[in-house]
């Protein structure tokens, strides 16, 4: 398994930043590897992307010397077994709305001693070919990035539970589940949905790395200047807004 250079810049208390992927092509893994992304999300939650889709994203991300990331569909212990078992560097695991799921999440994505995902000579482990497979699940344990999503009101009230749950790495803030849970659909940037990220950043006080999306470079040093260390704009974002700016250009020339 490669050494998981997200990981490592977020122990050492760097931001790092990435771009969410919902769609199936190995080209705009690549592509965003080489423009210099530190990661690629691949959203298979609710992309299109599946297993035998990501199996090939995961490889040109590897070319292009980003890091790959999954967000699986669901909370499975299965599931998350068979996108690590492709050699993602990380998996993000949504709607984990109380403590006990959030244990479940972070067992899954380790072996033994630390969690209870599966062992096997699969391509994150260079097929069993390089290592010797108890080298491989230490190694794996190490550098495996989990993330457990904070999207709904419930999980801010227990926050202090989450915190305390060895094998996290990340706690990233979905501002529009969150604001959904709050009575506020859609409205991710309403005053009191801003208020209560504020506070989740106040409480968790750097003891765990925050991670939250951020479609525009204005929203992402907004949100670094919060606290927040780990952020995610979309292709979706980035193309509106290239397309924007090239068409208004060559609207005013005419």
């Amino acid at each position: 398994m490669r050494e998981n250079r997200v990981k490592r810049r977020l122990q050492a208390g760097e931001a790092v930043i990435g771009c969410f992927l919902p769609y199936p092509s190995p080209e705009l893994a690549e592509i965003c590897g080489y423009l210099g992304f530190d990661f690629v999300l691949l959203d298979a939650e609710h992309g299109r992307i599946t297993e035998e889709t990501a199996y090939h994203m995961v490889l040109a991300a590897e070319v292009a010397g980003t890091v790959p990331i999954v967000r699986v569909p669901l909370n499975h212990r299965q599931v998350i077994l068979r996108y690590l078992d492709l050699g993602v560097a990380g998996v993000m695991v949504p709607q984990v709305n109380t403590p006990e799921e959030a244990v479940a999440a972070a067992e899954a994505c380790r072996y033994y001693p630390q969690g209870r995902r599966g062992v096997a000579g699969v391509r994150a482990a260079n097929f069993g070919l390089t290592m010797p497979l108890h080298e491989y699940v230490q190694q794996a344990n190490q550098e495996t990035l989990v993330i457990v999503q904070i999207e709904h009101i419930a999980v801010v009230e227990r926050l202090e539970e989450y915190l305390a749950i060895p094998g996290i790495d990340v706690l990233f803030v979905g501002p529009n589940d969150l604001a959904q849970s709050m009575g506020y659909p859609g409205q991710q940037f309403h005053p009191e949905v801003q208020a209560v990220i504020d506070d989740i950043v106040r409480r968790v006080d750097g003891r765990l790395p925050l991670g939250t999306t951020a479609p525009t470079a204005e929203l992402a040093q907004r949100q670094l200047e919060r606290g927040f260390r780990m952020l995610a704009t979309n292709t979706t974002a980035l193309l509106a807004a290239g397309a924007r700016s090239m068409l208004a250009a060559v609207s005013a020339r005419a």
